[in-house]
Parts: C-alpha cells; sequence; structure tokens
C-alpha cells in the first residue's frame, strides 16, 4: 500500500489472461498451472477444452471492451488517468506492463483487479502478482487496489438487468416457476475457509435476487479442478441441474455471478456441458451474460476510482456486509497450502 500523498497518475487493470490462438494454450497453461500439482495427463485434458474453442478464450477480448468502455466513462466524468493492462497468465503481461509504466513515468496507480469476491485466486494472487512484477524494477509506480464491489449497487443492478433478459428467453410459460441458480468458480476447501467468499457469493445471490423478485434461488459452483487432491466446494452445477429436474423444475436461469465477463469456464462449463446436461433430463435453460461492459458496473468501477481521488467520497453498497476494506489487512485470503505466504503488495502486510 502506498501512503504517498501525490495524486494517482494511473488506473492498472489486472486480469486472468488467456490463450488467443492455438500455438497460446500450452504456454499459457505453463503459466496457469506453474507451481500446482497437475499432472501431465490432466493438463493436456485442460488443452483439449481450449482447442476446442481453437484455442481462444474469450477474456482478453472481453478485458478490451471492458476498458474502451471504462476510458469512454472517465472521460466523461472529468477523470484523467491513463489505462494499462496487464495480465497473470497472457500477454499482455503484468510485469512487462508495470516496466512500460515505470518507462512513463508513473509513480503511483490504482488496481482495478477483475475479479468480485475475496479468495486466494481472486485477491491475494493478484497482490503476488503484483509483487513479482515489481521486484525487479529500480523505481516501480506505489500501486493501491481498488475494493471489492460484490454488494456495491452498480454491480447488483447490472447482474439483475442480466437476469431479467435471461428469463425473458425463456418460454413465456414457464418464466414464472423458473428459479434462478447462481454460479461461481469453484475453491479448495482450505482455500474457501481463509476469505470470506461464500458469504460474499450469498449476500450477492440474495441480493440479486430481490433485486428481481425472486424468492427461489440457490448457489452453486462449477469448474471443479478437484484433480487437485483436496476437496473442493459443492455442490456442483450440474448436480443441481439434475436435482432441479427430478424435483419436478421445468426451466432454470443460470446466473454467472462469479464471473466478470465470459472466457473459458463460462462459454465451455456453462454454455457447453450444463446445457448438455440440462438437454438430457429435458429441462428448459437459459444463461444469464455475465456483467461485462453494462452501464452500471462499468460506473461502479468508476465510482471505485472516485472515492479513491476523493477522500471522503461515500462508498455505497447495499445488504447486511458493508463496503470492502480498501486496503486488505494481515493474512487476508490465503492460500490454504502449507507454508508461509508470497510477499504481496497492496495490503497492511506489504512485503
Amino acid at each position: 500500500m502506498s501512503d504517498d500523498t501525490r495524486p494517482y497518475d494511473a488506473l492498472l487493470i489486472v486480469s486472468f489472461g488467456g490463450p488467443e490462438g492455438p500455438d497460446d494454450v500450452m504456454p499459457f497453461l505453463d503459466n496457469v498451472l506453474k507451481g500446482l500439482p497437475v499432472k501431465p495427463e490432466a493438463k493436456q485434458g485442460i488443452a483439449r477444452r481450449y482447442q476446442r474453442f481453437g484455442g481462444v478464450s474469450p477474456i482478453n477480448g472481453e478485458t478490451r471492451k471492458f476498458i474502451d468502455a471504462l476510458e469512454a466513462e472517465l472521460v466523461a466524468h472529468d477523470i484523467d488517468l491513463p489505462i494499462y493492462w496487464g495480465n497473470r497468465n497472457w500477454h499482455p503481461m503484468l510485469a512487462d506492463t508495470l516496466a512500460e509504466m515505470q518507462r512513463a513515468g508513473i509513480s503511483r496507480a490504482l488496481a482495478h483487479v477483475t475479479s468480485t469476491f475475496s479468495s486466494y485466486s481472486g485477491c491475494r494472487k493478484y497482490r503476488e502478482d503484483l509483487y513479482d512484477a515489481c521486484a525487479d524494477l529500480d523505481n516501480p509506480p506505489a500501486i493501491d487496489k481498488l475494493r471489492l464491489g460484490y454488494n456495491h449497487p452498480g454491480f447488483i443492478s447490472a447482474m439483475a438487468d442480466r437476469v431479467v433478459d435471461a428469463l425473458a428467453d425463456l418460454p413465456e410459460e414457464l418464466r414464472a416457476d423458473a428459479p434462478l441458480m447462481f454460479t461461481a468458480h469453484s475453491l479448495p476447501v482450505p482455500m474457501a475457509k481463509n476469505a470470506n467468499y461464500v458469504e460474499q457469493l450469498a449476500e450477492a445471490c440474495r441480493l440479486v435476487a430481490g433485486e428481481v423478485g425472486r424468492d427461489s434461488w440457490s448457489l452453486c459452483y462449477q469448474s471443479n479442478n478437484a484433480s487437485y487432491g483436496v476437496p473442493w466446494l459443492e455442490p456442483d452445477i450440474n448436480d443441481v441441474i439434475r436435482g432441479m429436474s427430478e424435483g419436478g423444475s421445468k426451466s432454470m436461469v443460470m446466473v454467472p455471478i462469479g464471473f466478470v465477463c465470459d472466457h473459458m469456464e463460462v462459454v465451455l462449463d456453462l454454455d457447453v456441458e450444463a446445457q448438455e446436461t440440462a438437454n438430457e433430463v429435458g429441462l428448459a435453460l437459459v444463461r444469464a451474460n455475465t456483467v461485462g461492459t453494462h452501464p452500471a458496473y462499468i460506473g461502479m468501477v468508476r465510482e471505485l476510482i472516485q472515492e479513491r481521488l476523493q477522500p471522503g467520497t461515500e462508498k455505497r453498497s447495499l445488504g447486511r456486509l458493508g463496503p470492502s476494506h480498501d486496503v486488505c489487512p494481515r493474512g487476508c485470503c490465503l492460500s490454504g497450502r502449507p507454508g508461509e505466504p508470497r510477499p504481496a503488495l497492496c495490503g497492511s502486510d506489504d512485503a
């Protein structure tokens, strides 16, 4: 965390990254799986999932659209911050972007991580990535991370609009009784216990369901990589679909609340595999869009920026949990794996 009184002179968008062609897939997976106990055959299986779509994940394209929309939003509100973009796992790589920022003379930057909920994968790991990206620079920018927006009115409104649009795609006779099935990426249970991931997800689901006037909803998980050798969060989305059908449900709206844009886990795990499960059991299933470039979501990110540019600005939130912290506390979002945590930026225990 920076305690510098200098004004911010840039915004850094930090994302996961994804391959953009067949030749990118294996080196991309080398980055994703580095240090994890994943067998070669499991890695090959993951690679085949990407090759099914020509080796292209939607995430980089979606991030470009997000940056374009955010740039227009900042201009419309007279916020003069150049936007830089760095990924964890594929180009533009975070280390390259931080070096570019240093060359440009950026001294103090805000960072927006494209993850809405607290977890090691969505928070601490990105903070570790920021530390690593700055470690070899002579004069890296000081970086402060924007707070999470899982219960911000802009995120809830955007997600609710996506649900309303999805409901409209169901046959009229099936809409009224269609339950909402919120989905998020599963995590290893030890990792989830070190963060407020499940609590925040449940609160966001409750708020979105309330916004659209629905009492019937459930939270489930997808993209379970239990080959790592530890239990992962359940229930699995496909088990929920089967259970809903056995319970008499004829339709369902699938809401990827844990993802801010489409990427491989959305298009394959939901649009293909979950849809196949629904077809097998005869259940009409529609998938709500991610928030993406919804104006309310883009406006939320702009508000989070303004909070830091103008101390004392109201920090808007809905529900019972209040606004998230600006500075990650000591021990925030640990991995759950043995050993000392790696050094990280943007927290009270900054390296």
